[in-house]
């Protein structure tokens, strides 16, 4: 098992990952809409000149079944940075082996490079699952909106 960035080589990879992000999303009631990016707007925005995220991917032999796609926010109050975590995904069958786990480690190392205050992210209400996954990593639900919940894991305060 290895966790690494992606790059520009592993667009393709990246707009399949997030099919089946949508996918799933639908599944949990978390996503209704299409899905409008392409391999050249993910080429551009995240490996361009100007990254606005960030990717890792997680392989097993050679083959991604998972990725972390982020980006950092910036609080001028705190002074420092902190983390969004855009999109966490294990595909299917590969589910409940620990890969999520190991992705949320890699995005504690990242979050750790840039000293930052937490990992923040949202996820469906119905995914009941994923938010007893995300306590055991030590994350707690910062707020709700409505039924939804906003989990934070603190890192460097």
């Amino acid at each position: 098992m290895n966790v690494r960035k992606a790059n520009k080589q592993d667009s393709g990879k990246l707009l399949e990952l997030i099919g089946y992000k949508a996918e799933f999303d639908r599944s949990m009631k978390g996503f209704n809409g299409e899905i409008s990016t392409n391999k050249g707007k993910i080429e551009r925005t995240l490996f361009g000149d100007v990254p606005f995220a960030h990717a890792l991917l997680l392989e097993v032999d050679g083959k991604v079944l998972g990725f972390a796609l982020f980006h950092y926010r910036y609080s001028s109050f705190r002074g420092q940075p902190s983390i969004w975590l855009d999109d966490l995904l294990v595909v299917g069958r590969h589910r409940s082996k620990g890969y999520g786990a190991e992705l949320m480690h890699a995005l504690k190392i990242e979050a750790g490079k840039s000293l930052a205050s937490h990992i923040s992210w949202t996820a469906s209400p119905y995914n009941t699952k994923a938010h007893n996954f995300y306590k055991k990593l030590g994350a707690e639900v910062e707020r709700m909106d409505g039924q939804r919940p906003y989990f934070r894991l603190a890192m460097y305060d």
